[in-house]
């Protein structure tokens, strides 16, 4: 019997979980339940979880091995612990629809996020449900899609980061080693075997074996299912409220309207396999 308490958000994505408290190692029935939960509501939320990073980084290692994000500071204490700091002189700027970390060949499974200080107002993020969007699709643009890959693509800064982090100096050495992968536009979940839309705006850059005109027009289509309010659910930040989302199903959107107020999150990530 479930050990804790389920609160849908929407009827399409996002769940809160209550009477569960993250500070304790949890029974394996409770998690194989929790891992039930997040493969049917896609995002969860825990309120009033004053737990610190290790409980963090413990929670999160039952559903696999912790990933390192690539923008991480070289010189970070902690590297699977990303901190998020943003304010007047460091603004939000993660503020487009996206799936994390999705030009690299193995895309992480999710992402654990806890507020530890929030704006007054402000600061929302959103999740969309990227089954459901693949499923609202008419038959001949499913048609056009099925097996159709596309490229993803590093962004230009953020191979400026790793490179210094690794201490590579020369930038083809490096796009050798970590190459824009091809990632199906529709991906198979590996654990539900649902089908879902796997192209993101922040990120995706052309469909392989399309001329460019062609590629822009339906991508730009199939980047906005992600924006049907249908297929979305809303997050408002408390102080102490953790998200867990499955990054390989869902997109997800931070609206950075709270400039120049403060707010600090704190982030583990966990790793994923390669889309099919």
């Amino acid at each position: 019997m479930t050990a804790f308490a389920i609160t849908p958000v929407t009827p399409t994505i996002g769940a809160e979980i209550s009477n569960i408290d993250l500070r304790k190692t949890l029974s394996e029935d409770t998690m194989k339940d929790l891992e039930q939960a997040l493969l049917q509501w896609k995002v969860l939320f825990f309120r009033d979880q004053d737990i610190d990073i290790d409980d963090q980084k413990r929670f999160g290692s039952w559903f696999g091995e912790l990933d390192t994000h690539p923008t991480t500071p070289k010189d970070s204490k902690d590297p699977v612990a990303l901190r998020i700091e943003e304010d007047e002189e460091t603004r939000a700027h993660n503020n487009l629809w996206h799936s994390d970390v999705c030009f690299k060949l193995e895309p992480p499974l999710g992402s654990i996020l806890r507020a530890r200080e929030i704006p007054p107002v402000g600061g929302d993020t959103l999740w969309a449900n990227m089954e459901a969007a693949y499923s609202g699709l008419d038959d001949d643009t499913k048609e056009r899609i099925d097996g159709a890959r596309a490229v993803n693509g590093w962004p230009p800064t953020w191979i400026d980061l790793a490179m210094r982090k690794e201490g590579v100096t020369d930038r083809k050495e490096f796009r050798r080693e970590y190459p824009d992968p091809e990632h199906p536009v529709v991906r198979t979940h590996p654990q539900t075997g649902n089908k879902c839309l796997y192209v993101n705006r922040a990120f995706t850059r052309k469909i392989v074996g399309m001329e460019k005109p062609e590629s822009d027009e339906l991508l730009a289509l199939l980047y906005r299912q992600a924006a049907i309010p249908e297929y979305q659910c809303r997050l408002r930040w408390q102080k102490n409220t953790i998200a867990f989302w499955d990054n390989r199903c869902t997109q997800h959107y931070a609206v950075a309207d709270f400039f120049p107020h403060r707010r600090v999150v704190e982030r583990i990530t966990i790793s994923g396999d390669r889309p099919i």
